[in-house]
């Protein structure tokens, strides 16, 4: 085990790693769609700055094209004489990240070999390294881009992780830093927003190796920081809390049970009521704590391969129950009900049979009242059939007409009331071809106010001066009259109607293709066309985008309904 650090308050990192960076990442990106964003990173102890001889950070713009084919869009951060920038693989057409720094940077080399190193281990468990080059006197790094990716840093900001997701998180981790340390690759700067989750108990790794090298952090026990770097991100998981002074990452930190003690860090079931006793002690063995096995007396976990083997020893832990709103209700079928369907395990099983049916009237007084309603019934049979014959003989003899009655038809002017219109399909349009959220189109008709299709952030009014808008284009599957559209959203949200011509047999791929035939703005907006139109292609066409609380620019549209 790494030795305590004998510093009066806690440390805020794992112990060993050093960083020479000379300040903190600039935190302007929603870790939710925009995984470039790194966390803050805390001092550590032994940090050492260098700032004095670095070379300014080269000048790069929006638009900027790199080897004539990666356009940079926006950029995420600009630290220590690097930036990192969201970018478009034009050759591809697909988003990527971007790490930019001079070649004659004091890490620039350092920074290729942990890239090319990266890019050869492969494994499907990180953000996979794309290229890495020197040219025209500047060296940078492409890596994959994950816009449905969400990162810890977010997720706990909503509370703490249940059990089973939190053994997802560090079973993954400790199992993907494993086989990169048994290829001697570490990643010495894992936090929360370098964890992101890509889908229930899916988790992916950013920076591997590369990250640290940007940065100039290093260690003496490569292994065991990046162990103790895991443990900190199961305590964090299980109990939303750091478990270092006073906290990082948006998280708050942990008192000791004595007077600031490092050794006396209080469990993550001591910390929060319910946290798994399990994963509470493989969290402790894995941080850098002399009383971490005090209550096991287990030995400590030093190596990801060690986390990896105590991870995988737990008993197996369940999933948590769906909540009953998630549970599909269903009616019975008489079949159920049965007597088929009593049987012992069987649905219906233990349910009480239908009463039998009233007995009938006894002794003379129910006879009697049966023959007396059968005379009635005979008679009334009688009298009904006279009635008929009666009428059929008159009708002969009088020679009346009779002509079957057709009802009248209906005046040509009876046109049908207006409804809503199917949309055969949801497609987002985008005059960059930039992706803003593909996988959430389909939520805009699912008749659930309480989901939504959304955009990419902007930091800057008018999508940061980048485009003029982007939108969702209706799919009517066949050229129908429309008389109105109903757009509602999250935020006051200018947006226009605008139509494809009735010819058109394919959606048209720019937005100047479409006539703008009404406007309007706010949470729930109905967009009414001056006159009738007939057309087959709806565009919903978002003009700008409500002002978050975190000062950027998005946009949400919950439900769109056609009317024709």
């Amino acid at each position: 085990m790494a030795e305590r650090s004998t510093a009066t308050s806690p440390p805020q990192g794992p112990t060993g790693v050093r960083d020479t960076a000379d300040g903190s990442d600039a935190q302007r990106a929603d870790t939710s769609t925009m995984p470039l964003t790194p966390g803050s990173t805390p001092a550590s102890p032994g940090t050492q700055e260098k700032g004095a001889d670095r070379p300014k950070p080269t000048e790069l713009h929006s638009g900027h094209r790199l080897a004539q084919r990666y356009r940079l869009e926006e950029c995420i951060t600009r630290l220590d004489g690097f930036s990192s920038w969201r970018a478009m693989d034009e050759k591809l057409r697909r988003a990527v990240g971007v790490h930019v720094l001079p070649a004659s940077h004091e890490r620039a080399a350092s920074v290729l070999s942990a890239a090319r190193s990266a890019a050869l281990l492969g494994d499907p468990r990180f953000v996979q390294v794309l290229d890495a080059v020197e040219e025209n006197d500047q060296v940078y790094v492409i890596h994959e881009w994950l816009p449905d990716a969400v990162s810890l840093s977010t997720l706990l900001a909503a509370g703490p992780l249940d059990p089973h997701e939190a053994l997802a998180l560090a079973e993954q981790v400790a199992q993907a830093m494993a086989a990169a340390h048994r290829k001697e690759l570490a990643h010495l700067r894992l936090t929360p927003a370098t964890v992101l989750r890509a889908g229930p108990g899916q988790y992916r790794i950013r920076g591997l190796a590369v990250d640290a090298a940007l940065r100039g952090i290093t260690a003496d026990n490569p292994p065991r920081a990046d162990t103790e770097a895991i443990g900190a991100l199961l305590y964090a998981a299980l109990t939303q809390r750091w478990p270092y002074g006073d906290g990082a990452y948006g998280l708050s930190g942990v008192a000791g049970l004595g007077k600031g003690a490092w050794d006396s860090l209080a469990t993550p079931d001591q910390v929060r009521a319910g946290v798994h006793r399990g994963l509470s002690e493989i969290a402790m063995r894995a941080l850098v704590n002399d009383g971490a096995t005090a209550a096991s007396q287990k030995p400590a976990c030093t190596t990801p391969m060690d986390l990896e083997k105590a991870l995988t020893a737990l008993p197996r832990i369940r999933p948590p129950e769906p909540t009953p709103s998630a549970i599909p209700s269903f009616q019975h079928t008489t079949y159920q009900r049965g007597t088929l369907g009593t049987g012992p395990g069987t649905p219906g099983a233990g349910l009480r049979p239908p009463p039998p049916p009233e007995p009938a009237l006894p002794g003379r007084t129910g006879t009697a009242l049966k023959w007396g309603v059968s005379a009635l019934l005979i008679a009334a049979l009688g009298l009904g059939s006279w009635q008929i014959a009666d009428t059929l003989l008159s009708g002969e003899n009088s020679g009346g007409d009779t002509t079957e009655q057709v009802a009248p038809p209906l005046e040509n002017n009876d046109a049908p009331e207006p409804g809503p219109l199917t949309v055969e399909e949801v497609t987002e349009l985008d005059p960059l071809g930039n992706e803003q959220n593909r996988e959430g189109v389909d939520l805009v008709l699912d008749g659930d106010e309480e989901t939504f299709w959304h955009t990419k952030n902007y930091y800057g009014p008018g999508f940061a001066n980048l485009k003029e808008g982007t939108g969702l284009v209706l799919d009517l599957g066949e050229v129908q009259p429309v008389s109105s559209v109903t757009v509602n959203a999250l935020g006051d949200t200018p947006v226009q109607l605008r139509v494809a011509d009735a010819d058109a047999s394919t959606a048209p791929g720019s937005p100047d293709d479409f006539e703008t035939v009404a406007e309007g703005s706010g949470q729930s907006v109905t967009l009414n066309p001056e006159s009738a139109i007939e057309t087959r292609f709806v565009l919903v066409w978002l003009t700008d985008l409500p002002q978050g609380d975190d000062g950027s620019y998005r946009g949400r549209i919950t439900e769109v309904s056609v009317t024709g």
